[in-house]
């Protein structure tokens, strides 16, 4: 069994891995090498480091939508392409190409949240349940037929990471699944109902920045959904404070939206919010490390009276 596989970021690594210790893997299209700004190194994918491991060849087109391309996988001829986080749009023509068709390990309970930031929505939005959906690929943005769904619970105490490492697991098992089920026949296909369909895009700077006038809910749903990365910001005295996790409190303080109205002695400051207020619990000064609460308080980066921006 000939199998192609797209991907490029450590949640496509993982399933990468099962399927070539199960299947085997032809070729690996992975997004081109990104320096890196701070040092101007270049750091290979997970993706990509895998293949070069094991000998696969690794295929890193800027577009691949081209004829050379498709020319490429024309001569490997694979009974089927695997595409899971690969970030680029696959044309029709390659599509059509391989025997079983093209599927996609989509990170949410579909048709809820395509697009590119599925993850973080379900937690930014409140959600107490996400989960994957195994789809073939056609040319709308995760509009194809759905082959598996698989749902996952998410806690009060997951980020974005957290909840992410609990996707890429049961992403990658019912990939497994979908693909045997696919390579003997027995499938039980579901069409996506379109009109319940919502569309969740990157996210961008200035989506991070922390609205203290939000509500406790909203604030610590935020926070929790862009932990570790990009990370939520607010400003104080000019300066940029990363805000990687807070505590609810129930709460409601004297003082102005996002000042800090008190101290929870070897905890942290409290930021009065619009119903009630939270407990900073890690944070990143500009040009720090991550920090404590505590540590915080301690090294006199933020104290009773300040009020972030």
């Amino acid at each position: 069994m000939k199998i192609v596989f797209m991907g490029t970021p450590e949640f496509a690594a993982y399933s990468l891995e099962k399927v070539y210790d199960k299947y085997g893997i032809s070729a690996i299209f992975t997004k081109a090498d990104r320096r890196n700004m701070r040092n101007n190194k270049v750091k290979y994918s997970q993706v990509k480091e895998f293949g070069l491991n094991k000998d696969i060849p690794v295929y890193q087109p800027e577009n691949i939508n081209n004829d050379e391309i498709f020319e490429i996988l024309k001569s490997i001829n694979p009974d089927i392409i695997v595409v899971v986080a690969y970030g680029k749009i696959i044309p029709k023509k390659i599509i059509d190409l391989p025997k079983y068709g093209i599927i996609n390990v989509h990170a949410s309970l579909l048709p809820k949240y395509r697009g590119a930031s599925p993850i973080q929505s379900a937690i930014i939005n409140g959600d107490k349940v996400t989960g994957v959906t195994i789809m073939y690929i056609e040319e709308g943005l995760d509009e194809g037929d759905m082959i598996l769904k698989r749902e996952v619970i998410i806690d009060e105490t997951d980020n974005f990471m957290s909840l992410h490492d609990k996707l890429k697991i049961v992403g990658a098992d019912t990939l497994l699944e979908a693909l045997e089920n696919i390579f003997k026949g027995n499938l039980n296909i579901i069409k996506q109902n379109h009109n319940e369909a919502t569309f969740v895009k990157p996210i961008k700077k200035e989506d991070t920045q922390i609205k203290w006038d939000d509500t406790v809910d909203n604030l610590f749903n935020l926070i929790r959904g862009i932990d570790p990365f990009p990370g939520a910001y607010s400003i104080l005295n000019d300066k940029i404070f990363k805000i990687h996790s807070v505590e609810k409190i129930n709460e409601n303080y004297k003082g102005s939206i996002g000042e800090i109205v008190d101290i929870i002695k070897n905890k942290g400051p409290i930021v009065k919010v619009n119903n009630g207020a939270l407990l900073l619990t890690r944070v990143k000064p500009e040009n720090k490390k991550i920090l404590t609460g505590q540590d915080i308080i301690n090294g006199n980066y933020i104290k009773i009276g300040d009020i972030f921006n």
